[in-house]
């Protein structure tokens, strides 16, 4: 899939540039070019510290938080690699802990692109192999590596001996790549979904997992038989349960851990995979203290994320404004729960993706919200915002309507309550670049 990007930095910015007049690959499925490329930058996927790989449709990259903050809590030294960033490219690539700095970024994509000129790589397999390069250079413990999309064909699976793999909450999204007929792969939605996820799964390697419907536990437990791979899946070989604590519990015994500082009880799920991933892997130690310690400080930016005083939040004094880049129909579910906990009225601000399940996602919260906003997502390929509107007044929404942009919706806007700024993390990032926090 192509992104899109922009840097303050005249080197990154080149490199970006280089990136974005990638052609997209037209039904190309497979690893070979991603392999080829590697292999012209020296392997560098052979020589990373102990990874830590995470698939899934929601919830993946918060877990990956929880990871890093929980390795970190121990003492190690860690890598991460995330998708999409929100602000800037930098966000993607985190070195022993910091976010990449520019001059390093723009050697490696210059790197990089320069091996690969005629390969027809894309964007995320160039991004991927510059992580890898960039991981492979610099000492750490551990690497958090997040699928981009999918996870058979995703670029990340070149990874060949990982210590613990984990699927999170599944889900139908990205549907024109993912549930596109195959030979060999199963029909049924939920199964060809967790047949992609799965196909992360490597021989030897622990398979952690999250509870699923039977179609897709069906397809997992497949994959880990077919692998050898040893499946440690919730309720059946580890189970957590929310109270005023977390207890979970495995057959090393039972933790009483900390609720997360990041808002909404589904983190409590995605905090108790990252626990279950450390603890059913052998290549990383990690004191027990460490998981209580990472779950109180793991930060998740743009994910039901209440906002901060700045230029956009000023536009409302009277209201608090929450920030939350989910975009499909589970998310949607998530976001319904979290609203049902808030008091008084509130108005919604959002745009989506044309390729987006638009009606699935409103109309799980539409009941809650008094209004709708929809705004232009420029340079995207998204709803305009009069068809949004529409969507959401047939998915349930009251009260809907546009403004030319989430300054304009805000300033129409100037009441009491909520308001909420949804529908896309392209847009969450546009805000969080308006307004602030940049992630760091």
């Amino acid at each position: 899939m192509r992104d899109f990007a922009v840097s303050d930095s005249p080197a990154v910015q080149e490199q970006l540039d280089r990136l974005a007049a990638l052609t997209l690959p037209q039904g190309r499925l497979g690893l070979d070019p991603v392999r080829e490329l590697l292999t012209r930058v020296g392997d560098p996927h052979r020589a990373l510290p102990p990874v830590f790989h995470i698939a899934g449709t929601n919830g993946k990259g918060s877990t990956s938080a929880f990871l890093r903050a929980m390795l970190e809590a121990g003492g190690h030294r860690v890598h991460q690699f995330t998708s999409p960033h929100l602000v800037r490219y930098n966000e993607r690539i985190r070195l022993a802990g910091e976010l990449i700095d520019d001059a390093m970024l723009a050697d490696l994509l210059r790197e990089v692109l320069d091996a690969g000129e005629d390969i027809g790589a894309s964007f995320f397999e160039i991004t991927t192999v510059a992580a890898f390069l960039g991981f492979a250079r610099v000492p750490a413990d551990a690497c958090v590596i997040e699928v981009g999309l999918g996870g058979r064909f995703d670029a990340t699976n070149v990874i060949e001996h990982p210590a613990a793999c984990g699927i999170a909450a599944l889900g139908i999204d990205h549907e024109r790549f993912l549930l596109v007929e195959e030979e060999g792969a199963p029909a049924h939605p939920m199964a060809r979904i967790a047949f992609e996820k799965a196909g992360i799964v490597k021989p030897g390697v622990p398979l952690i997992t999250q509870a699923y419907e039977a179609e897709a536990q069906d397809q997992i437990e497949r994959a880990a038989r077919i692998a050898g791979s040893p499946l440690h899946m919730r309720a059946s070989d580890w189970t957590a349960s929310m109270g005023a604590t977390i207890e979970y519990s495995d057959r090393h015994g039972e933790l009483t851990l900390p609720l997360p500082a990041l808002p909404g009880a589904f983190q409590t799920d995605n905090a108790a995979l990252a626990v279950a991933m450390l603890r059913h892997q052998d290549r990383v130690q990690v004191p027990a203290s460490a998981f209580a310690d990472g779950i109180a400080a793991a930060r998740w930016p743009a994910r039901l994320q209440w906002l901060p005083n700045g230029p956009l939040t000023d536009l409302v004094p009277n209201a608090s404004v929450l920030l939350d880049g989910g975009h499909n129909p589970d998310a949607g579910r998530v976001l319904a729960d979290y609203l049902a906990t808030i008091d008084g009225p509130i108005h919604a601000i959002g745009a989506m993706l044309a390729a987006k399940d638009a009606r699935g996602f409103l109309s799980s919260f539409a009941e809650r919200i008094a209004s709708f906003t929809a705004v232009p997502l420029p340079s995207h390929d998204a709803f305009a915002p009069s068809t949004l509107a529409q969507i959401a007044r047939e998915a349930g929404v009251r009260q809907t309507g546009t403004a030319d942009s989430v300054q304009e919706a805000l300033a129409a806007l100037n009441r009491r309550g909520t308001v909420l700024i949804c529908g896309s993390l392209y847009l969450a990032g546009e805000v969080l670049r308006e307004n602030g926090p940049l992630p760091a």
